[in-house]
């Protein structure tokens, strides 16, 4: 097998770490960006203002700035005309195009500024929004994720999985780039993703089954109810997804149960009350270094063959949301949840046993005052979230076998408080501002119930922030909008990076500290007619504290986390939509940007790193799809996916390099009496390319996950009741 795709190079590192490395370069070269980016923007405004001023009922694919399209994961509802701040939706027929249906890394390909890594061809996904999150191990940092209105996320803002989404039940997701720890405090440091489920239908569609099946024998079942009175209505849902995996030791399953139901008890007061319940197991096949891969891509790693590496959850949550209208002018808002899971893992250091429940709540008062020349939306409100975890650790003899050996026996608990007050207007002439104020406390607190050797490490940690965030945006037509704003982020060490000890086994990490970030963006979308909508922004962001994994000599199969540096990023954003007919539509997102060390202070890497990019982190992403119905019931689809090379790690020799990655469909709709549906094809990677699908910047080599070759799936989805 060719590596051309782990080349090892050095890289000028003299270069890289004078180039640019002076403030004053950076910001000549940001100051022609702004300036090159103003060239393209004008013709662009100009040529929308002079367009129709119509705003049509199109859906959110072709209608970007029509009043119909509310924005909620902004907590506050507001048109998307109103936001300011770099705003993707994804509506449902861009939902279904998923070939799996079971990773938003199939759906958030067309959010530029985004990048979706899934490991080990399933559900088990690292997302960064601007470079932050890159280097979670696992999970979501600093990203706040909500499910119709309840958080996934943790009090720090960790969110672990997405294991609890169904995303063929998924109406559509919201997608806020951008430092928003005004609006839910740790959890938006990076942005906001808000998914939205289908709600009931009317009494005469009784429901949905779906079929699929494709490569590495992966298969998925799924059906649904629903129904529709006049005061409520309601949808149930079940699947069941499984499969073998691309590589080695990587087979999956997940079982997911879904539930929503909407009541509108009077026209001033409703009610939202959803539950999930989800079981998730994961073989780990780890990473590879260059030579395993280069000798056979599709091997696990050594050790989690041998020592039977894997993850397993399962988790049931409930929540309830809802709204009263206390006056004409005022509204209360609120949401109650609980979470309750089981976590189990095997890795070569431990068996690890956790025992969570993460209950939280809501509660805002909006006024909104004014009418005509001027409005105003002023809100109020407070939110709390608590964990509590019991966590015990074996040694692990091998295969996943429990050891006598207790290493840890811990109780943790947190719990984050936090006070905002946001504020919305909007006058005549099409301006808006919005102005948001938060405090953030997090208290976490650990029990050492194992007092190894007569030495007691429990103790607490806390940390807090007062975080801000403003915006200013204004419609000159219809059809075109410009904004800009400036937001804080605070991100929280999450409890997995506070009880790996690097000093000692248990306690809490007393050497690390929170993120912290701070920047602006501003851009303009619109539609020129009905054929072309685009949507162009930049950003230019510092962030400080960035955090570090790493390991002990002593310890060599645990990792830790720590600071290291603090970075200076811009870029530019962008998203093209073009409907010439009825029956064609294509889209373009393409990213730019420009992530560098201003200082890092390395515990793994040697030597003066300032001046190095971020890793794992291409200064290049683009995605193309395009759809085509040549006759009535037939689609057909072409997609695509390319990135420049990414470094490995800080130090900017090791990288991966850049690839391109194609994809086709195929539908067909039919009709029957009392049903209907579709069936489809789908290819993945349709030209095989040898890629690596995710790198990991660890000392021992161990840093590369191939991505899987080419990859077919077919299913069959029928409608009862039409």
């Amino acid at each position: 097998m060719r590596c051309d795709t782990l080349l090892v190079h050095n890289m000028e590192s003299t270069m890289n770490k004078r180039a640019e490395s002076a403030s004053t370069v950076i910001h000549k070269k940001f100051q022609l960006f702004i300036a090159a980016l103003i060239v393209v923007l004008l013709p662009l405004s100009m040529s929308a203002q002079s367009a129709s001023g119509d705003a049509s009922n199109e859906g959110n694919t072709r209608t970007i700035l029509g009043s119909e399209v509310i924005i909620t994961g902004t907590r506050v509802s507001i048109p998307l005309k109103d936001l300011a701040a770099a705003t993707s939706v994804l509506d449902r027929r861009t939902i279904e195009k998923a070939p799996k249906g079971i990773s938003i890394g199939e759906m958030l390909d067309l959010v530029p500024g985004v990048r979706v890594e899934t490991q080990y061809d399933s559900e088990k996904v690292h997302i960064s929004i601007r470079g932050q999150g890159i280097l979670t191990e696992r999970g979501i940092r600093g990203i706040q994720v909500l499910l119709d209105g309840i958080p996934l996320n943790d009090p720090s803002g960790f969110a672990p999985d997405l294991y609890d989404v169904d995303w063929f039940l998924v109406e559509r997701i919201e997608v806020i780039r951008g430092p928003a720890a005004a609006l839910y405090g740790g959890g938006s440091s990076a942005g906001v993703i808000n998914i939205i489920t289908k709600n009931g239908r009317s009494d005469s569609d009784l429901g949905d089954l779906f079929f699929e099946g494709g490569s590495h024998t992966f298969r998925k079942s799924s059906g649904e109810i629903s129904g529709r009175s006049e005061k409520m209505d309601y949808r149930f849902s079940a699947s069941r997804a499984m499969g073998d995996g691309y590589r080695d030791h990587s087979a999956f399953s997940a079982t997911n149960l879904y539930g929503k139901f909407r009541l509108a008890a009077t026209p001033d007061f409703n009610l939202q009350a959803v539950f999930m319940g989800t079981g998730y197991f994961q073989e780990n096949p780890e990473g590879l270094n260059k030579e395993q891969v280069a000798e056979n891509p599709r091997q696990a790693n050594p050790d989690s063959d041998s020592m039977n590496e894997y993850q397993e959850t399962r988790r049931f949550t409930a929540g309830v949301t809802g709204n009263l209208r206390v006056t004409p002018g005022q509204n209360l808002n609120f949401t109650v949840y609980s979470r309750w899971w089981k976590y189990r893992e095997a890795f070569p250091s431990a068996v690890q046993r956790n025992r969570i429940s993460n209950p939280g709540a809501m509660v805002r008062y909006t006024f909104n005052t004014g009418d005509g020349p001027f409005e105003n939306h002023f809100s109020v409100g407070a939110d709390a979230g608590w964990q509590c975890i019991n966590q015990k650790k074996h040694s692990n003899l091998g295969h996943a076998i429990e050891g006598a050996v207790l290493l840890s026996d811990e109780d943790v608990s947190q719990r984050g408080y936090g006070l905002f007050a946001f504020d919305r207007m909007e006058w005549r002439g099409g301006w808006g501002a919005f102005i948001a104020v938060r405090r953030d406390d997090v208290r976490n607190e650990l029990d050492d119930n194992l007092k190894s050797g007569g030495l007691d490490l429990s103790g607490a940690r806390s940390f807090s922030k007062n975080t801000g965030r403003l915006g200013l945006t204004w419609n000159p037509k219809p059809n075109v909008g410009l904004y800009a704003s400036w937001g804080q982020g605070f991100m929280p060490p999450a409890t997995e990076e506070l009880v790996a000890n690097p000093l000692q086994q248990g306690g809490f990490n007393n050497l690390i500290k929170p993120a912290t970030s701070s920047g602006y963006d501003f851009g303009v979308r619109g539609k020129v007619s009905k054929t072309f909508t685009y949507d162009v922004s930049t950003f230019y962001l510092n962030t400080y504290d960035d955090f570090e994994r790493y390991r002990e000599p002593s310890r060599p199969m645990e990792t830790f986390y720590g600071n290291a540096g603090k970075t200076r990023r811009y870029g530019l954003e962008t998203t093209l939509g073009w409907f010439p007919c009825d029956e064609f539509e294509a889209h373009l997102a393409c990213t730019w940007n420009h992530f560098k060390y201003r200082s890092y202070e390395s515990r793994v890497f040697a030597g003066d790193l300032r001046g190095n990019r971020l890793p794992n982190s291409p200064a290049r992403q683009a995605a193309f799809d395009m759809t085509w119905r040549p006759v009535e019931r037939l689609s057909l689809g072409l997609g695509a996916q390319a990135q420049s090379r990414s470094y490995v790690d800080p130090t900017n020799v090791p990288y991966v390099g850049g690839y391109a990655l194609w994809n086709a469909r195929m539908g067909y709709g039919w009709k029957a009496s009392g049903s209907n549906g579709e069936v489809y094809i789908a290819v993945t990677n349709a030209l095989g390319k040898k890629y690596i699908a995710f790198t990991e910047p660890d000392p021992d080599g161990n840093s590369y996950q191939p991505g899987p070759r080419r990859e077919i799936f077919a299913g069959v989805r029928i409608r009862f009741g039409r």
